[in-house]
């Protein structure tokens, strides 16, 4: 399952992406709205920072003015994918761009229907947002499931990208349903490193150690004074 991280916060990402942990980074409006910065320099630096691929989104919601942005932010970086919101005028934007050889997140899918549309419009990515359903009482990860029976029915090439993640069993769960991608803030990316049982073990090895009075680094090669003789 590959990682991406959710935000337009470069700080957060160079961060992240310094574990070696982040294959991608997925923006929306509101994200970058919070930078309080112009969305090209955002989108560039954040295209830097991550090679893998960057959902920049369209903000039009008519076809001809979803594809102009589109092309205005897929020359920005060429790691760029156009995020577009699954309407009739959204996945003929993406139907456009798929044609022409421009990576696609179809954006806001809160049913199969709508995914299993969005993977014959070429998508290279759905985002079903499973918090979201959460919050209205269905199951999110319901809907993973089926999006990923269907798209194994019929070998769609299109990646399942979990979205509205909020928390690592929303992680979890995605990874033993087999999707392909979640899309983690990064609060929630911090929370899948912690463990109680991690951190009790860790100070118990560290206190027997102090006990040696050893200093790993203070110890001298085993093998160099025969080497040097």
């Amino acid at each position: 399952m590959k990682f991406f991280i959710d935000t337009a916060d470069v700080a957060e990402i160079r961060d992240l992406a310094a574990t070696g942990l982040v294959d991608g980074v997925t923006t929306n409006p509101s994200l970058v709205a919070k930078s309080g910065r112009p969305i090209a320099d955002v989108i560039a630096e954040i295209c830097d920072v991550v090679p893998g691929p960057v959902s920049a989104e369209v903000t039009a919601t008519d076809h001809a003015g979803m594809l102009k942005e589109a092309r205005f932010l897929a020359s920005i970086a060429k790691n760029i994918a156009i995020k577009v919101p699954l309407t009739v005028d959204g996945l003929r934007t993406c139907k456009v761009l798929s044609d022409g050889g421009t990576p696609v997140n179809v954006t806001l899918c809160f049913s199969a229907a709508q995914a299993l549309l969005a993977a014959k419009a070429g998508a290279s990515y759905v985002s079903p947002f499973v918090g979201r359903l959460d919050d209205i009482g269905a199951v999110g990860m319901d809907l993973i499931a089926e999006i990923v029976e269907i798209y194994a029915a019929y070998d769609f090439k299109t990646a399942v990208l979990v979205a509205s993640v909020r928390g690592p069993q929303h992680v979890i769960e995605a990874a033993k349903l087999g999707a392909d991608v979640a899309t983690i803030p990064p609060a929630v990316l911090r929370q899948m490193y912690k463990h109680p049982l991690t951190d009790k073990g860790l100070e118990a090895f560290l206190a027997d150690w102090a006990k040696t009075g050893q200093s790993i680094l203070g110890q001298a090669n085993p093998g160099s004074e025969s080497d040097a003789a």
